[in-house]
């Protein structure tokens, strides 16, 4: 066998060695940077670097999103144990003059006529929340809020402190007292329900949460199936939304009538 035929076989297997390793390298590189990142749940290119670490098996940083807005405003009210606790005696006067304006929807003592919630005597943290939420859009209400709109943020804390101030009386509602709704006592724990006196009871009180006896029946009927429905969404982290949401018609019913027969009692100090 001459040297030029020994040189050629050579040649022959080099370069067949050689495609051969390209040709394993091109369909490795397919099937590691192309095929196996896209079995891989979320796979989404971004660049060859993650692609790479992807096809490696290891855990790429989740990609960069903006936050998901609601398409409503919500309460961006804060509130603390103490807040309002102590007014001045100018606070609770400004607040008289404001509340003139407001005694044809809730009475001359903040007793109210109108099935309008009765503001005598109720925590001031959460008349304050409300009228808060008035003015930003976070509730809306075709009277309440064109009032709200023209109030400064130390008018609202005047109000809210003035109503406080006022002693709590009956509202004008003849019905007896109906026996105390399962609801309201004890909840549906089963349901992930807490007893209604849990937040607005008046020794056991949630910051920012009314007070309900002697409120109208039709008042707090009409806020529950709100909150049910989704078209009131100012209460903080959607507990008010999550708990009516799980009410049944007769529950509601039951809550309110049962509310608007009991006589207020007497707000803390």
């Amino acid at each position: 066998m001459s040297a030029d035929q020994t040189s050629a076989r050579d040649n022959a297997w080099i370069v067949g060695s050689v495609a051969l390793t390209a040709g394993i390298f091109v369909v490795a590189a397919v099937v590691g940077l192309i095929v196996l990142p896209k079995l891989q749940p979320g796979f989404a290119p971004e660049g060859l670097w993650n692609t790479i670490c992807a096809a490696a098996g290891f855990t790429r940083p989740a990609p960069k999103v903006s936050a998901i807005e609601p398409a409503y405003r919500t309460s961006n009210v804060v509130l603390t144990s103490d807040m309002l606790r102590h007014p001045s005696p100018q606070s609770i006067g400004h607040g008289a003059t404001i509340a003139h304006e407001c005694a044809i929807c809730h009475g001359p003592t903040g007793v109210s006529r109108a099935d309008s919630p009765n503001l005598a005597g109720q925590y001031a943290a959460a008349i304050y929340k409300e009228l808060m939420d008035f003015h930003s859009g976070a509730r809306i209400n075709a009277t309440m809020s064109p009032f709200a709109a023209n109030l400064t943020e130390q008018d609202m804390m005047d109000v809210a402190v003035y109503y406080a101030y006022l002693p709590r009386l009956p509202g004008y509602h003849p019905n007896l007292p109906p026996s105390q709704p399962r609801i309201v006592i004890s909840g549906a724990p089963l349901r992930g329900i807490a007893p209604c006196g849990s937040c607005h009871g008046t020794l056991d009180n949630k910051v920012g949460s009314p007070w309900l006896e002697g409120q109208p029946a039709a008042y707090i009927k009409a806020q529950l199936q709100a909150f049910a429905s989704g078209t009131r969404r100012n209460d903080i982290g959607q507990q008010m939304r999550n708990i009516a949401r799980s009410l049944t018609p007769e529950e509601i019913n039951e809550a309110a009538e049962y509310y608007s027969s009991q006589p207020p009692t007497s707000a803390l100090p």
